[in-house]
């Protein structure tokens, strides 16, 4: 007699997805149907639920002793297998529905087409086969070589796959599209993840990547995704760009910060460049503090540039003083004074001989900052005093280069370095000319702008005017 087969579901791709981490399961279920393919002439016979909304899935024991009663055949424990863990989109009934649709009443799409391999024996059954299904789906290519966007076909976003344990995530297998070399590049993930399809949600939460983003937070593509702490057993490696292991990178890798931090900002952190960048300039205030919501960022191993070579220390005076800054992106003062002061009462040691003699100068034009290593109250008044270098009177000279009529002039040099000033002097040092109680000297400069001052701080108004502020 001729096989009747009942029109079945399509098959889709395997439970785990773009990164299903099992490729085809050839094993067979643990009912042994090739044994029993002379007995079954149809599927549903025992899987009514394909056919009819509301019967079961898998046949009941009780169907199973009609034969397997022990005098027929030898009796079976049989127990219906657990519903299984999916993020497929695949329901047998759709596809049921679909096929009717589709092809006519006595069409060949049949339960073989999904569970049996092509040119199989009957009941040859296997679970899905990935292959059949994607020509089904007019994909014409091996599973995991389909297109990125043709995943969301048959597969839920991880995050509302939430029955999908972690085991079965960490076993997600790659794309090809992953294995481009230009994949992790802006232009390769990153115009993906922007384009907005979820192509990227079948697999990936926003845990994932936040293992390299440290502009996650910033980062309105990965901000989309939902957060789901399993797709942290995807592990992900943040691994140097080919552009940091050219030749000239690191002497250079400083005007390209400033061209465009948003790049650094993508994988550094402000403590991943203070591993060498001791004096944080600009563009590293400008990048992110680790913290929650962001990857830890690169760890930078701090390392010498090419041209300190062993004697370096030996030769290092004429490039320290004709390019200083280049040695305070790495270095702070005090290693200098290691070696070149290694005790605070020693005579010569960090400043060259005759420096004495033009410090006001040096100091006064701030070619370097005294207070880092002298406190400026106690080591400067200190001298002064040794040298006859202080004040006779109120309005006479004494640290300002021994000038007497220095008062007369002072409103210039405070205007332009006050801080200079306030190393010696205090607010009330100041009022004692300039006060409407005292004096009367008008503290403020040309063009002063009481009204524009008042309305940004009148607080620094009440200092002087008390509450009898004018203009009040």
């Amino acid at each position: 007699m001729s096989v009747q087969r009942v029109p079945f579901a399509l098959g889709l791709v395997l439970l785990l997805g773009a990164f299903g981490g099992a490729t085809l399961h050839q094993d067979r279920d643990h009912f042994d149907h090739e044994k029993h393919q002379k007995v079954f002439p149809e599927c549903a016979g025992c899987h009514a639920g394909i056919t009819e909304q509301g019967r079961p899935l898998y046949p009941t024991p009780e169907s199973c002793a009609s034969c397997h009663d022990g005098t027929v055949e030898e009796r079976v424990d049989w127990v219906a297998p657990p519903a299984r863990p999916s993020n497929l989109r695949f329901t047998h009934a759709k596809h049921v529905e679909k096929s009717g649709e589709e092809r006519p009443a006595d069409s060949t799409v049949v339960c073989t087409d999904c569970h049996t391999p092509s040119g199989g024996a009957w009941l040859t059954i296997r679970r899905t086969i990935p292959t059949q299904c994607l020509d089904c789906h007019k994909h014409k290519v091996a599973h995991f070589s389909a297109p990125d966007t043709a995943c969301g076909t048959c597969h839920f976003p991880l995050a509302e796959a939430t029955a999908l344990p972690e085991a079965r995530v960490a076993k997600f297998e790659k794309p090809k599209s992953h294995e481009d070399k230009a994949f992790l590049t802006r232009k390769g993930h990153g115009e993906v993840a922007e384009k907005g399809d979820r192509t990227c949600t079948i697999c990936h939460a926003r845990d994932f990547c936040i293992q390299c983003h440290v502009d996650a937070p910033e980062v309105k593509a990965i901000q989309a995704l939902e957060p789901d702490p399993r797709s942290l057993a995807l592990k992900a490696e943040l691994k140097a760009p080919k552009s940091h292991k050219e030749a000239g990178f690191l002497s250079g890798h400083g005007g390209r910060a400033k061209r465009d931090p948003a790049i650094c900002a993508t994988c550094h952190t402000q403590e991943s460049c203070i591993a060498c960048h001791r004096s944080r300039p600009a563009v590293v205030l400008a990048l992110h503090d680790s913290g929650p919501g962001r990857a830890i960022g690169a760890r930078i191993e701090r390392r010498k540039p090419a041209y300190h070579l062993v004697n370096f220390a030996d030769r290092h005076a004429s490039q320290a003083s004709s390019s200083p800054k280049s040695c305070s992106a790495c270095h702070a003062r005090q290693e200098c004074l290691e070696c070149h002061r290694p005790a605070a009462g020693a005579a010569n040691g960090y400043h060259p001989a005759g420096f004495l003699t033009r410090h006001p100068a040096a100091a006064f034009g701030r070619q370097t900052d005294c207070s880092e290593c002298h406190n400026p109250q106690q080591f400067c008044t200190t001298c002064h005093e040794q040298a006859g270098l202080t004040s006779k009177g109120p309005l006479q000279g004494g640290y300002h280069d021994a000038y007497d009529k220095f008062l007369l002039g002072h409103g210039p040099s405070a205007r332009r370095q006050l801080e200079s000033c306030v190393t010696c002097h205090t607010e009330r040092d100041c009022l004692f000319c300039h006060s409407a109680q005292t004096r009367h000297f008008n503290p403020h400069g040309p063009g002063f702008d009481a009204d524009r001052l008042r309305e940004r701080n009148p607080q620094m108004c009440s200092a002087c005017h008390g509450h009898s502020t004018p203009g009040n």
